[in-house]
């Protein structure tokens, strides 16, 4: 389906999500220990508002304390109520988790098996503008009775242009369409008016009509430029894009860079009729697997994690890393302890590469040297025991 790179960074985002998700609950937890010592305006009693403040407060400290903790709080305060009321908390905050983390899982699967869709989408609008430029030139054709005046055939470079055409053309890319279900049903209006609107008025479009034989370069250059100054920067055309994908925000950065290696792969192809699709994984099923547990065992593994960065990181306070550093160091670990045919030095690129794109400028360097330093201690404590593929290449 996908290439590890990407299942990557859509574990990284759903991990993201859930200490997010985490934070929000246990937020929710103390709400409901605020809630349940409130005064009881229906009680005919006199309410110690000082004393309910105070349950509260100790109720919430309590929780605080305890909110590692899988089953039970450790009972510490002499006031029964206080310790009912968040243990109650306790167990609402750890439902609540498990609801998220099961929906988060499955959301991310979900939500990798629609990329293929979206990005074959994304062409299939390149190719629709083109059979839109065709559809206009005859009917202007046909009006004028005539080539029309000198240059018009220039127009029609974009109905000719190589990249579009070999991707037309292509058995692999036809099968994918049909597969995936990727076809702009009930667009027909709004390809008109979108190219109208904003493909016409494209500077790099009116100059490439003004050639009279592009070349491949040329046509794969307006094709990009299409692409990522046009689709993947129109709001409108976006919005399409949106309502077929509830994740889309996160999802936009990788759908245009598999759609521009579709391009690429076109370009440099040199076979008729070659498959243009971006390599993606052979074996669905597997890297399924490698995906969940990538995600499983990075949140099985936090506590350990969180001690071993705070160790590594003694002269900085461990809150205040980077959150995103934390989640990539993280998942690092849990890959480099539990996969053993991947090398260290893969998953240490890997996340260094994650690292560049949703962290701060100086992640970089900090997760490289972390990772580096980690891999090697837990390697000779023997946390870390590669075999085949994985041992091979790290020696």
């Amino acid at each position: 389906m996908l290439n590890r790179r990407i299942l990557r960074v859509k574990a990284f985002q759903s991990l993201y999500a859930y200490e997010q998700c985490k934070g929000s609950n246990l937020n929710l937890a103390k709400d409901y220990i605020q809630e349940c010592f409130q005064p009881d305006l229906n009680s005919m009693e006199v309410q110690d508002k000082k004393l309910l403040d105070a349950q509260a407060r100790a109720a919430i400290e309590l929780l605080e304390k305890n909110v590692a903790s899988k089953d039970s709080i450790s009972l510490s305060s002499e006031d029964p109520l206080v310790n009912q009321r968040a243990q109650e908390a306790l167990k609402q905050y750890h439902k609540a988790n498990r609801a998220d983390q099961d929906f988060l899982v499955k959301n991310m699967v979900a939500s990798a098996e629609r990329l293929p869709q979206l990005y074959l989408l994304a062409i299939e609008l390149l190719v629709a503008f083109s059979d839109h430029v065709k559809t206009e030139f005859e009917k202007k054709k046909r009006l004028a009775k005539d080539t029309g005046p000198v240059g018009f055939q220039r127009e029609l470079n974009l109905s000719t242009n190589q990249i579009i055409q070999r991707i037309r053309n292509s058995a692999a890319y036809q099968a994918a369409l049909a597969r995936h279900n990727a076809h702009l049903d009930d667009l027909e209006l709004e390809i008109k008016e979108w190219f109208r609107e904003y493909i016409k008025t494209f500077d790099e479009y009116q100059e490439y009509i003004t050639l009279d034989n592009p070349s491949l370069e040329q046509d794969l250059s307006i094709t990009e430029g299409i692409l990522k100054r046009v689709i993947f920067k129109n709001e409108v055309i976006l919005s399409y894009f949106a309502e077929k994908d509830m994740n889309w925000t996160e999802n936009k950065s990788i759908v245009r860079s598999l759609a521009s290696k579709v391009l690429k792969n076109v370009a440099e192809s040199t076979e008729e009729n070659s498959n243009p699709l971006p390599e993606l994984a052979i074996n669905w099923e597997e890297d399924r697997e490698f995906f969940q547990n990538i995600f499983n065992f990075t949140l099985q593994e936090a506590a350990e994690s969180k001690a071993l960065i705070a160790q590594k990181t003694k002269n900085w306070d461990i809150d205040r890393l980077a959150f995103t550093d934390k989640v990539i160091i993280s998942m690092a670990l849990a890959e480099m302890k539990h996969f053993p045919s991947i090398p260290v030095k893969v998953s240490i690129n890997e996340y260094i590469d994650i690292s560049k794109t949703y962290s701060t400028p100086k992640s970089k360097q900090f997760v490289n040297g972390l990772l580096d330093v980690m891999s090697k201690e837990l390697t000779e404590s023997g946390e870390i025991r590669k075999s085949g593929r994985g041992l091979l290449d790290n020696k």
